[in-house]
């Protein structure tokens, strides 16, 4: 017997459908969990205690979200308003029907009709109200095709990473569009090399492709044979090969297994296309500047209505906004490892300090999604078992700067051997820089012609082992942060000078005491400045790591390193650390 205030859970709702019998147990489970009705259920209180995977689908709310939540907090579609609805059902047992339930999508409003009833035990007092959601036909498309391709591009293509491009094309067609989406891209791609043109049967051969993205109204994805990332099995007398040979779309509004012969060699595929009720296939090649990218996936299994040729249009459109951003970033990839790896030949492999420094040093590019700088460092040899101790940055990113910051690399190389002093050697650096400049464009911007970088930044100090003094001069650049013997961290108070490419005025050159046992940091801003914060925040922070005591230089970098407040740096980040040894008796 229930009371009034009886409260329906979900384990009641199982021995309902239980003690139901057999046959109408069966029925009742179908109409919960695979029925194109939407149905919740809200119990005395107004806490929802049932939801079947169909109303997820309709407005996009996980099943765990509304589980216990009123219906003001688990609908989409004026839940004030029909959160007064269930109260007024479940008090005066009178139905109400023929609700507008509307769930906004990228593509204009899809409308559904929702209806709401009183349940009720034995007794005739309430349990609970259950709320019933039903399609109003298609509407799905009510906004102009123009406003959808809008609302992609704004969703589409946020990051230059080709795998979350792939998947932000399958979330944003899922479930508004098609019930299950994939994306493959070509391994070529993956790598940002260079892909294929249109793939010819005639070759004998079919690409490696991958899953870069995929989405499905399930939870999962179950439809999919393969995960994100996996190489995908693409059978030669497919219709898949139809679509990567020709380069134009298919439609297979009726998709019907039996009919298909060329699943007699791929029963794994047919298991899911039969399992899942796909009905309906549409298959688009995405390619951009005349290369083939890889191939879109579009499938309707619980949506009843087959895909026609004005679905086919708006998919193109979709495919075609993707594969440009596709594309974009597989060539800004190409671009920034082409940079990084001649970054990386540029720089020293290893830094010694011989018998009068113990050195070590870390550099880390800049985050794919901003490409490769121009830091660079070094440790120079000087006559006089001096050291020169060097960290620069090129202003810029991509193979220009990489490129520019090797001749700066070696333009100082070749000053240092001349033995002058880090004032003087700077002067002459920006000198040569400039020339180089005006050489490369013959003082003339070349238009379509990316300008060499103008400027750069550099820190230059000389180790003097015989007096235990670091002589430094500064073109722009931080200055170095002194560890004394005791712990304590200081950033001597240097003339900064301009950056390198400005000409302005001559550089100057300061002595600073580094006795034995105490030690120099030199850094590019990488490490310091951040857009979030201020660099006097940054270089709080670095202070604080260098006291901090360590048993090697190499533990220090790592220390330093891992004070970053973030792995995915804007800026490339050099350190370099040197500390002078007692001359042996």
């Amino acid at each position: 017997m229930a009371s009034a205030n009886a409260v329906l859970d979900e384990a009641q709702v199982n021995t309902l459908i239980d003690n139901a019998g057999e046959a109408a147990g069966a029925a009742l489970r179908s109409l919960l969990s695979q029925s194109t009705v939407g149905l919740a259920i809200w119990d005395t209180h107004l806490r929802c205690i049932w939801v079947n995977n169909t109303m997820a689908r309709y407005d996009g709310i996980p099943r765990h979200k509304r589980l216990g939540r009123r219906p003001r907090e688990a609908l989409v579609s004026d839940p004030a308003g029909l959160e007064a609805v269930v109260r007024q059902v479940l008090v005066t047992q009178n139905c109400d029907t023929g609700r507008e339930y509307r769930v906004p999508t990228a593509e204009g409003d899809r409308v559904f009709s929702a209806s709401f009833l009183r349940l009720n035990d034995d007794e005739g007092q309430p349990l609970g109200v259950c709320m019933l959601l039903l399609g109003l036909g298609d509407e799905r498309w009510t906004g102009d095709r123009l406003a959808v391709v809008s609302a992609a591009g704004a969703r589409i293509g946020t990051t230059l990473d080709v795998m979350r491009t792939a998947q932000e094309l399958a979330d944003f067609t899922v479930p508004s569009f098609a019930d299950y989406v994939t994306v493959d891209l070509t391994e070529a791609v993956r790598l940002a090399e260079e892909p294929l043109d249109r793939l010819g049967l005639s070759e004998g051969r079919v690409p490696t492709f991958r899953r870069a993205g995929m989405a499905s109204t399930r939870d999962g994805a179950p439809e999919s044979l393969w995960s994100t990332g996996e190489v995908v099995y693409v059978p030669k007398t497919s219709p898949f090969m139809q679509v990567l040979s020709t380069g134009r779309p298919l439609l297979d509004p009726l998709l019907d297994p039996s009919q298909e012969k060329w699943l007699d060699n791929d029963p794994a595929r047919a298991a899911k296309i039969s399992d899942f009720g796909m009905h309906s296939l549409l298959i688009l090649p995405i390619h951009a500047r005349g290369v083939l990218l890889g191939v879109a996936v579009f499938v309707r299994a619980d949506n009843p209505k087959p895909f026609d040729e004005r679905d086919q249009l708006l998919a193109e459109e979709l495919v075609a906004r993707a594969a440009l951003s596709l594309d974009n970033a597989r060539r800004y990839s190409r671009e920034r490892t082409t940079a990084l790896a001649l970054q990386r030949s540029l720089l020293p492999s290893r830094v010694h300090g011989g018998t009068v420094m113990e050195v070590a040093a870390r550099y880390l590019p800049a985050d794919a999604e901003y490409s490769v700088g121009g830091d660079w460092f070094d440790v120079i040899a000087l006559p006089g078992g001096r050291l020169a101790l060097v960290v620069g940055d090129v202003v810029g990113h991509g193979i220009n700067a990489a490129a520019t910051m090797g001749r700066l690399r070696t333009a100082m190389r070749t000053l240092a051997d001349l033995d002058l002093p880090p004032g003087e050697l700077l002067t002459r650096l920006d000198r040569t820089f400039i020339r180089s400049i005006e050489d490369d464009n013959g003082g003339v911007e070349q238009p379509g012609v990316p300008a060499q970088p103008r400027g750069a930044t550099c820190v230059y100090a000389v180790y003097d082992p015989a007096d235990s003094t670091c002589t430094v001069a500064l073109a722009g650049h931080p200055p170095p942060a002194l560890v004394h013997a005791n712990g304590e961290v200081t950033f001597p108070d240097l003339p900064h000078g301009p950056p390198l490419g400005v000409g302005m005025l001559p550089y100057e050159s300061v002595k600073v005491e580094l006795p034995p046992d105490s030690l120099i940091a030199l850094y590019s801003d990488g490490l310091v400045e951040d857009r979030h914060q201020s660099i006097d925040i940054g270089m709080e922070r670095v202070r604080e790591a260098l006291a901090q005591p360590v048993s090697s230089l190499e533990e220090m970098c790592e220390a330093v390193i891992n004070t970053l407040p973030t792995t995915s740096s804007a800026d490339d980040v050099t350190l370099l650390l040197a500390r002078g040894l007692a001359p042996h008796s």
